[in-house]
């Protein structure tokens, strides 16, 4: 256990910025460090943290293709330091007005293979990202629209060398060099993936980044970038439903956001239609009534704890999340503090539940149909503070490495749409709360998370990449900095232990795998695999500013120096 923390540690030198005690020195810990320092360019010009978030976003979409992109959605938590306001902004993809439960159905109405519905037009969801970030600029932004892209158009235009991790992506994709334009993009001649070090250039997504600096997020929801995009998913082999209606509709939703009492915190999230704010919520909330000191990382008993608490959450994940704008989501009943002692009281320190079934926080007891759904970890986040103190915790996506391969614009567009249940009914034919509905949105498990301090004062900022295991890494990482006090660095690269109500897995190679036989005689179901995170954060401790970037990708964190 020393010797790999000791590991964590010096990783953790390597990518954390040393402490400062300025007021509000300006920074940002994100998943690529090009795009990083582009939004560090825009926080020392005075930016504010939303348009830092815009260049960000922009520069992901042409160095990290297979997380996020303008193609894709994402779900954004603002915080204004003025008025300490927490906003949460929904910019998830839609499904077309002629979608139907039957989407992902076959012609004898059994559910498509996974990949048989991503490749391709079919999982292709109305892009929100865009349109969500331009409503938070005009609410939030101090720099102009089309200033916040110059440095993602440079990096598309001069190109960028390609990373080990994007070589290492693009080599074990199987359906990405299946797709011609994509194929002529991230591979040579001989089909062979781009070597490590290789100059990239994208002069497509430059140009497309140029019309959408002059003409904002209409440049992409109407006119001929938005005539290309429905061409690519209509056209292609296996066709999707998306209109040049369907792109001009798009609408982004100003929510509130979800928040439960931990301990001296108030832990904030976003709503439904993402399940993430709810869920890690829940997990904090079943929690509470534990001694911190049993809720130790790295500890049979810390890990034991967790994994209950997870499962209880998880369950009710699955019975009761979906989009609250089609579906009745109790989600104050799910996070009321009498129902979570109720369901606390099911968790025994010294022995496992065994699969959770949902409660029933409506008291009714009927329990909805959960149905089937795929979330995969291609997905991105990132969190800054600009000099004002205003936060943003992000997390962006296109779902499936790569989404759905289909390159328009010099960009990659979502499959969003295998968020929902490919069935639309149970066997008995009540309908499943996440099918698939025109208009509606996918349930998601991003969980940006602002933790704020007992007067209202900045504490955190964090999020994650991991599809359904996002609630899993947020939730332990949250446990570590505020029950531990951990530094948000040191708590990012501590190892994984994951419970979606089923076995537990343990981050492989970890120190957790030594705790294996322990766990077992508690009654878990093991398994070790691989649990691979994205998690960045920035907090606020003791009047010092630091951040966290996961060491298990190639993410960074940056202050201002001046």
């Amino acid at each position: 256990m020393r010797i790999w923390l000791a590991m964590i540690g010096l990783l953790a030198l390597a990518l954390a910025a040393p402490l400062r005690a300025d007021p509000n020195p300006p920074g940002i810990a994100a998943a690529h460090p090009l795009a990083a320092e582009a939004g560090m360019s825009v926080l020392r010009q005075g930016g504010s943290a939303v348009d830092a978030a815009i260049a960000v976003q922009a520069v992901l979409t042409l160095v990290e293709p297979q997380s996020s992109g303008i193609g894709g959605g994402a779900f954004m938590l603002f915080r204004d330091a003025a008025s300490g306001r927490i906003e949460a902004w929904d910019g998830r993809e839609t499904a077309p007005a002629a979608a139907t439960g039957s989407l992902f159905l076959d012609d004898d109405g059994k559910p498509l293979g996974f990949f048989e519905a991503v490749v391709g037009g079919r999982a292709v969801g109305v892009p929100g990202v865009l349109r969500m970030l331009a409503d938070a600029h005009a609410a939030h932004g101090r720099l102009p629209w089309a200033e916040l892209f110059t440095s993602a158009i440079h990096l598309a235009e001069t190109g960028f060398r390609v990373s080990q991790r994007l070589h290492f992506l693009l080599e074990r994709d199987r359906h990405l060099a299946s797709q011609p334009a994509a194929a002529a993009y991230f591979y040579d001649a001989d089909g062979a993936a781009w070597p490590v070090g290789h100059r990239l250039r994208n002069p497509a997504l430059a140009a497309t980044l140029r019309q959408i600096a002059a003409d904002g997020a209409d440049a992409l929801h109407s006119g001929p970038l938005a005539e290309a995009i429905v061409a690519a998913v209509r056209t292609h082999s296996s066709p999707g439903l998306l209109t040049l209606e369907d792109l001009a509709g798009y609408r982004a939703k100003l929510r509130q956001p979800v928040c439960i009492d931990y301990r001296q915190w108030s832990v904030c999230g976003m709503p439904p239609p993402t399940s993430g704010g709810v869920t890690v919520g829940q997990i904090l909330g079943l929690l509470r009534g534990f001694d911190p000191a049993d809720l130790a990382p790295g500890t049979t008993k810390g890990v034991h704890l967790v994994s209950e608490a997870a499962r209880l959450a998880y369950a009710d994940r699955g019975a009761w999340l979906a989009d609250s704008d089609f579906v009745a989501v109790p989600v104050e009943g799910l996070l009321d503090d009498a129902y979570l002692a109720r369901r606390a009281a099911a968790i025994d320190p010294d022995r496992a539940m065994g699969v959770a079934e949902a409660g029933d926080p409506l008291r009714h007891g009927a329990i909805p149909p959960t149905g089937r759904d795929l979330n995969q970890p291609s997905t991105t986040h990132f969190s800054i503070v600009d000099a004002a103190g205003n936060v943003v915790s992000m997390t962006a996506s296109v779902e499936n490495a790569f989404g759905s391969r289909l390159l328009v614009g010099g960009f990659l567009l979502n499959n969003q749409l295998t968020d929902f249940s490919f069935e639309p009914t149970e066997a008995d034919g009540t309908a499943v709360a996440n099918r698939v509905e025109a208009g509606k949105r996918p349930r998601s498990s991003m969980s940006p998370t602002i933790v704020l301090n007992r007067d209202g004062s900045f504490r955190l900022a964090i999020g994650s990449p991991g599809g359904s295991r996002i609630i899993g890494y947020v939730a332990k990482t949250l446990v570590a900095v505020l029950d531990d006090g951990l530094p948000v660095q040191e708590a990012v690269g501590l190892p994984h232990h994951v419970n979606r109500n089923g076995p537990l897995e343990l981050e492989d190679g970890s120190p957790l795998t030594a705790l294996a036989p322990a766990l077992r005689k508690l009654g878990h179901e093991v398994r070790t695999t691989t649990l691979n995170s994205g998690l960045h954060g920035i907090e606020f401790v003791d009047g010092q500013w630091r951040g966290g970037a996961d060491p298990r990708r190639e993410g960074v964190v940056l202050f201002a120096t001046d």
